[in-house]
């Protein structure tokens, strides 16, 4: 009987050898790939992060609330809301473009989001390319407005006494770089005239000073402004939009005096870069069926914003101008954070 060598395989061998070559290769081309989140069709199975770079209780806060319960209604999951100030809401964009890719973490970015990268030279994201935008949310006009000890009371007065005062009139901002101060620069610009900054820190000791009567003007949103018009206490010039403001129908807009102006606070969703397009266009879909909530709609509408939902190729394009308009402003203004 022929023998049979040492060295020679058996069956059962054979079979184990092959397969723990071929379990090998497939572990090797895994470890080549890309990371692949779960499946779209699974998503979402657990709780959604979103993040808000300000403090709870202001306008981004009640914004990104109320997007939170009607997007958790149409995604089946529970939507919570981080806050995470700091750094003009830079802390939390950062945070966000470097998590996961998976739709579990989410970011509510405002108009701070697309001032910002003119402002800050050295930010730990690239605001472009960090992020991939799902839709717009909400928007809503800023008002400018005046104090009663001011006698101002329109924007042709406004103009005029701005050309005749010496010195300067001045307005007030919740700080350098802020919403109301790109806001005026942008109006002070367009008008032709001169105005002097008066930056603090945050919106509340900017209207303490105004009530005092210690600085005559702001142009901030109008969920700030517009309930101190009605206790009488400012005086309301114009909104920034182009067509009056529903919650204030009879202030006009400021295109009526400057022509060509028009600029609105935004609100949207944006998820970190690599988020697959799958998981991007179930939160697009489950977006807008949230913003056409009624009880949504009415909650912005009391604050003076609107639901505005958007593709995300869309609110890309707007996204991308928005960052190039506030970087002209910020340049032909020379503001440079504190």
């Amino acid at each position: 009987m022929a023998s049979i060598s040492t060295g020679a395989l058996t069956a059962p061998s054979c079979i184990a050898r092959r397969g723990g070559i071929i379990a090998g290769t497939i572990l090797a081309l895994a470890a080549a790939l890309p990371f692949q989140p779960a499946a779209a069709a699974d998503y979402p199975s657990g709780p959604i992060r979103l993040l808000v770079g300000y403090t709870p209780g202001g306008a981004s806060d009640i914004v990104t609330r109320t997007v939170a319960t009607a997007l958790g209604k149409q995604l089946g999951q529970s939507v919570v809301v981080e806050n995470k100030p700091g750094a003009a809401s830079n802390i939390a964009s950062a945070f966000v473009a470097s998590s996961r890719p998976d739709g579990y973490t989410l970011l509510l970015g405002t108009i701070a989001t697309s001032i910002n990268p003119s402002l800050y030279k050295n930010l730990s994201f690239d605001p472009l390319k960090s992020f991939v935008p799902v839709s717009q949310v909400a928007s809503s006009p800023f008002m400018l407005v005046a104090t009663r000890q001011s006698g101002i009371t329109s924007v042709p007065d406004l103009i005029a006494k701005a050309r005749a005062a010496q010195p300067s009139l001045t307005y007030a901002s919740a700080g350098i770089g802020s919403g109301a101060n790109l806001f005026m620069e942008y109006f002070r610009a367009k008008a032709g005239i001169s105005l002097v900054h008066v930056p603090y820190k945050g919106t509340v000791p900017a209207i303490t000073d105004m009530l005092g009567g210690r600085v005559p003007l702001t142009f901030d949103n109008i969920m700030t402004n517009l309930p101190l018009v009605k206790e009488g206490k400012f005086v309301a010039l114009a909104v920034s939009t182009s067509t009056p403001a529903d919650i204030a129908p009879d202030v006009p807009p400021l295109g009526k005096f400057i022509p060509g102006f028009e600029a609105t606070a935004w609100f949207g969703l944006f998820a970190p870069a690599g988020t697959p397009p799958e998981v991007i266009d179930k939160l697009n879909a489950a977006t807008v069926k949230a913003m056409q909530d009624p009880q949504a709609r009415d909650a912005l509408a009391k604050m003076g914003a609107q639901a505005v939902t958007s593709t995300p190729a869309a609110f890309a394009s707007f996204y991308k101008n928005e960052i190039d308009k506030w970087a002209t402003v910020v340049r032909s203004a020379d503001i440079k954070p504190e």
